[in-house]
C-alpha cells in the first residue's frame, strides 16, 4: 500500500530521496540537477525580513547556480505566502547593498493537496492543475522579455486536465492517488521517479518511529482543520447578523450561510438593542 503523500512525513521521506528529487525536478522544471544535499525544514541565517520562513525541502546545484524549493501543504493558504518563500529565496542571495547580482536561478515548487477554494482578492476559484508564475517582464504588445529564470510553480492534483502534459500528469496522478486510492494507485510505474517513490513511501516499510510522527502530524492537521472551521463559523455568522441588520428575512439568510433557523434566531436574540 502506497503512504499517503499529503502527510508530511511520508513526503519528505520520498522526496528528499536524491533520484526522486531529480526525476521530478527533471519533470516539472525540465532541468537536470545534482544537489550536494537535500535540506528540509531548512532556514536562512540570519533572516530576511522578520518572518520565520523555513523551506520543506530545500536543495543547490552549486555548478548549475540552481536553488530548488518544495513546499508541501494540505490546504488552501493565501497564494502571497508562497510568493514571500520564493522571492525570500531570491533576496537572500544579496546580503549587501553594494552588490544586486543575484547568480543562482531559483525554483519553487508549491504542491497544494487540497482544493483551491474562492480568491479572497478576486473572488474567483481557481481550476488549474498546474500554475507557473515568473518575474519576467512583458513589452506593451505582450511580449515577454526572459530576464529572468526564476518560476513559481503550483501543482494541484484535485483538477485533472485533458490537455496536462506527461512530465506533470505522472506526478499529479502519484500524488493524488496516494490520498485517494492508496491500496490500488493507478499510477505510471514506466515512470523511474514515480516507481522509485512507491518503494520507498511503502506503507509495509514504514518504521514504528517514522508511524509515530505521521500519526501526529495527522493530529496537527485535524487542529488546523478545527481552527479554520472555527474561523469560517465565525464569519458566517458575521454575514448573517450584517443581513439581519439589513432586514432581511430568515430564509433569504439560510439561503445565504446555510445556517439554521435556530441559529439565526440565536443570532437575532444578540443582535437586539
Amino acid at each position: 500500500m502506497l503512504a499517503r503523500l499529503d502527510n508530511e512525513v511520508f513526503f519528505k521521506k520520498a522526496f528528499t530521496d536524491k533520484m526522486v528529487f531529480k526525476a521530478f525536478v527533471k519533470d516539472i522544471i525540465g532541468i537536470e540537477v545534482e544537489p550536494e544535499k537535500i535540506e528540509t525544514e531548512k532556514a536562512f541565517e540570519p533572516k530576511v525580513g522578520h518572518i520565520n520562513f523555513k523551506y520543506d525541502i530545500f536543495a543547490e546545484d552549486p555548478k548549475k547556480r540552481i536553488i530548488i524549493e518544495i513546499q508541501k501543504v494540505e490546504y488552501d493558504h493565501n497564494f502571497d505566502r508562497f510568493l514571500h518563500y520564493h522571492l525570500q529565496a531570491i533576496t537572500e542571495q544579496q546580503r549587501s547593498s553594494d552588490n544586486y547580482l543575484v547568480d543562482k536561478t531559483v525554483y519553487t515548487i508549491v504542491i497544494i493537496t487540497a482544493p483551491y477554494k474562492i480568491n479572497k482578492k478576486t473572488h474567483e476559484i481557481y481550476k488549474d492543475e498546474v500554475l507557473i508564475s515568473t518575474l519576467n517582464p512583458r513589452n506593451i504588445k505582450g511580449i515577454e522579455r526572459k530576464i529572468f529564470n526564476h518560476e513559481l510553480i503550483y501543482l494541484n492534483p484535485n483538477y485533472k486536465g485533458e490537455t496536462t502534459p506527461r512530465n506533470y500528469r505522472d506526478w499529479l496522478d502519484l500524488i493524488y492517488e496516494s490520498i485517494h486510492n492508496p491500496a490500488n494507485p493507478n499510477i505510471n510505474l514506466e515512470n523511474a521517479g514515480v516507481k522509485r517513490v512507491t518503494e520507498i513511501a511503502n506503507m509495509n516499510k514504514v518504521t514504528p518511529e517514522e508511524w509515530e510522527m505521521a500519526k501526529i502530524e495527522v493530529m496537527k492537521r485535524e487542529v488546523i482543520a478545527i481552527e479554520r472551521e472555527e474561523e469560517r463559523n465565525e464569519t458566517t455568522q458575521t454575514i448573517a447578523k450584517k443581513m439581519i441588520a439589513m432586514g432581511l428575512d430568515d430564509s433569504m439568510i439560510i439561503q445565504a450561510t446555510a445556517l439554521t433557523q435556530s441559529e439565526i434566531q440565536q443570532l437575532r436574540y444578540e443582535t437586539k438593542d
